[in-house]
């Protein structure tokens, strides 16, 4: 790799997602302090589209940490942190229609979140194994030990490039309820749109960054094998 595959390396290792996390905090900021118009609260919002959509037996919860909000498929709770559950913000209205679009896609079966599911336990082994392999490649210059560890962390990286699909069509899912239920109204569909891509481009990030250095690793073992 020459010097500007490093520099472009470093800037999406380092940049893209202090970026990326900083656009999620300033846009969370700013429309959590915009009180939405129907005055549900996150709790509510999330409570009301879950039952338009038959959903009663999923729990809203509170969680707690900023911008802890998620869905847990194994006890079908939406869990929503604590500003966002008690406050009718639209940052909150936003981000409790995404945690609700995953109880959606969980109860419709959708493909790409029961493929990720499946990826779990497989990436828990292979996040704590790929880099022990590969770092006996590199110091040991042994490649097919390098080869192994370049094969478990692909399996990381297959689950960032699934996980886009399902955050994508969660937040897709969560602007259609909210239209379609008269839960914002005005420029609250813009501004929550904000919210919901800030949340993305994080996503975005942390698979950019994983794919580059899992390409960097496939050169060093490339150049290995040559060697």
């Amino acid at each position: 790799m020459g010097l500007g595959g490093y520099i472009v390396y470093f800037i999406v290792l380092l940049i893209v997602p202090i970026w990326a996390q900083m656009k999620l905090k300033s846009t969370y900021k700013k429309y959590s302090k915009v009180r939405s118009t129907s005055g549900h609260t996150g709790a509510e919002v999330a409570r009301i589209i879950l039952d338009q959509n038959g959903l009663s037996n999923v729990k809203v919860v509170e969680s707690r940490g900023m911008l802890s909000d998620h869905y847990n498929p194994m006890t079908k709770t939406v869990a929503l942190s604590s500003h966002n559950y008690h406050e009718p913000s639209v940052a909150g209205t936003a981000v409790a229609a995404h945690e609700v679009g995953h109880a959606i896609q969980d109860a419709t079966d959708y493909s790409f979140l029961r493929f990720r599911h499946r990826l779990v336990p497989m990436v828990n082994i292979s996040s704590n194994m790929s880099w022990v392999f590969i770092m006996i490649g590199i110091f040991a210059n042994i490649s097919g030990a390098m080869l192994i560890g370049i094969a478990l962390l692909a399996v990381g990286v297959l689950f960032q490039l699934v996980t886009l699909p399902v955050e994508f069509n969660a937040s897709n899912r969560a602007m259609d309820q909210l239209l379609s239920h008269n839960v914002i109204r005005n420029d609250e569909e813009r501004h929550a749109k904000k919210v919901l891509n800030a949340a993305a481009m994080t996503y975005v990030a942390a698979t950019a960054v994983a794919v580059i250095e899992l390409a960097r690793l496939v050169l060093i073992y490339t150049s290995m094998d040559r060697s």
